[in-house]
């Protein structure tokens, strides 16, 4: 059976996601050369900025080589009619800055929060739709609130102003059970599109990306060759191949994706973007996809198995923004000479 494209919009987030994957080392050719190559094979909607959106670049978040504002200039030079987004994390990123993007071309905004704090943006998605700006709500590490908490927060973001609520599985933690039970919840609680932002942590991007469309969802994240945080994100040039082989016609040229991905993203890669032990305990442990550089870096100072500072992290429900944490695990394991295996023992 061939499903209508018009039913699904995919959002390509190699350009913002990416970003953490590559130490936020983008530049305006970079970002010129794959919108280019997107709009090319059919994508309608791309996300374009730091990592962690306006006002990311920081020491705590990793300091972006290109000014956001420059990103955006480049991206608009070729992306034709298809709408550009970014991210704005209020506390990062403030309203002026969402005023300043849309005067540099960006025609869609995902206000994005931790999935229990939806309160805190809801000013945000209303400036968004004052602008004019396609206006996303997107919660952050869905799968530390169960469905019911999970619809309740996506209701307030519809009621704000939003015209679609996204659930990102930040850590790539959620089964394709969890990503459908959130994903119904919310589809029956509001009248908004719902969207997945799905991590590869577990090896089940793709298949919770499609776990998600069939409990309701209609906006689809992914990336070029997965490029993002974490062992990456929903890979959309396998994803898009995917849903054409189930007769999904999404509108896109999975071929030319295939082709951007392997001659444009992946040269630019510094290291592949594979699930490794790290990524894969990130996937496990729940922990946020971007705390993975952070981790190795600690890890290596302070002669810490990346993992078990992980793991720790997971236990102690950290969440994004809290990056610094990942360095107090690792101090703390080291005074106490706890390296290796020994760190998960001695943390329990």
């Amino acid at each position: 059976m061939t499903h209508d494209m018009s039913t699904y919009h995919y959002v390509d987030s190699t350009l913002r996601d990416g970003s953490h994957a590559v130490d936020h080392d983008v530049t305006p050719e970079f970002c010129r050369e794959v919108v280019a190559g997107l709009v090319a094979a059919g994508v309608r909607n791309i996300e374009v900025g730091h990592g962690a959106g306006l006002g990311g670049s920081s020491l705590l978040m990793g300091l972006g080589r290109t000014e956001n504002v420059d990103l955006f200039d480049a991206a608009a030079s070729v992306i034709g009619d298809a709408t550009l987004y970014t991210m704005l994390i209020p506390g990062m990123g403030v309203m002026d800055d969402l005023r300043e993007a849309a005067d540099h071309g960006v025609g869609g905004v995902r206000v994005t929060t931790h999935v229990t704090e939806a309160d805190v943006c809801l000013q945000h998605i209303a400036l968004g739709r004052e602008l004019g700006l396609h206006t996303m709500g997107f919660l952050m590490m869905t799968h530390m609130a169960p469905p019911e908490v999970v619809a309740e927060q996506a209701r307030m973001m519809e009621e704000a102003g939003a015209q679609v609520v996204y659930l990102a599985d930040s850590a790539g933690h959620m089964l394709e059970s969890e990503v459908m039970d959130r994903v119904a919840a919310v589809r029956g609680t509001v009248s908004c599109d719902v969207g997945i932002h799905a991590h590869n942590n577990l090896g089940l991007a793709v298949a919770d990306s499609l776990a998600a469309m069939r409990a309701g969802a209609t906006f689809i994240d992914g990336s070029l060759a997965g490029l993002g945080a974490g062992a990456g994100n929903n890979p959309g040039d396998v994803f898009a191949t995917v849903a054409r082989r189930m007769g999904i016609d999404l509108g896109l040229d999975e071929f030319a994706l295939m082709d951007v991905a392997e001659d444009v993203v992946r040269p630019a890669m510094t290291s592949p973007q594979i699930i490794d032990r790290a990524s894969l305990t990130i996937g496990y442990a729940g922990v946020y996809g971007s705390f993975l550089h952070k981790a190795l870096e600690v890890g290596k100072r302070y002669g810490v198995e990346p993992r078990e500072i992980l793991l720790e992290a997971g236990r102690r429900r950290a969440v994004g923004g809290q990056e610094d944490m990942l360095e107090e695990i690792a101090l703390e394991f080291s005074e106490r000479g706890l390296t290796g295996s020994a760190a998960r023992a001695g943390a329990r």
